[in-house]
């Protein structure tokens, strides 16, 4: 795997924007956990919106350990046609004008979402993604990693 190249992060935000489900996975304390989300993407930001309560379990868990890792992928049933992405992000609960931003957006993708008014939004600001691209040939490797610019403020 090489360093991370302009072609492979607008294949890799190509991708993660094609898609609407995440599966995530959290721990803290020695707990772990994993839930599938439905996700709204941020390319600028590199950025994944997701809504959930806190009082769930993995929103528990994100709010005692933001650092977070997850996949998107499809489901082909050729090995020739497997796309996907690994990541590994921070996550924080989006407030203020932030907040009414991005349930803006998150609205637009999932209309139905507007049923859940009291969930709060959540940013996964991407730390680093691994994409795997069998239709470039198998087993080839794409990867974005976030500079020092790109890093979230810790969640409190």
């Amino acid at each position: 795997m090489s360093d991370t190249t302009e072609q492979d992060r607008i294949a890799i935000c190509g991708f993660i924007a094609r898609k609407h489900v995440l599966g995530l996975a959290v721990a803290s304390d020695g707990d772990i956990w994993t839930a599938s989300c439905f996700y709204a993407f941020e390319a600028d930001a590199m950025e994944l919106l997701l809504m959930t309560d806190p009082a769930t379990r993995h929103g528990r868990l994100m709010t005692a350990n933001p650092k977070v890792a997850g996949t998107i992928a499809g489901q082909p049933n050729v090995v020739g046609r497997i796309q996907g992405v690994q990541f590994s992000a921070l996550a924080r609960v989006l407030e203020g004008t932030e907040a009414v931003a991005g349930r803006h957006r998150y609205l637009r993708r999932f209309p139905a979402a507007v049923l859940a008014p009291s969930a709060p939004l959540w940013a996964l600001r991407l730390q680093e993604v691994k994409m795997t691209d069998n239709l470039l040939s198998f087993g080839t490797k794409r990867l974005w990693l976030a500079g020092p610019a790109t890093s979230a403020p810790a969640v409190s």
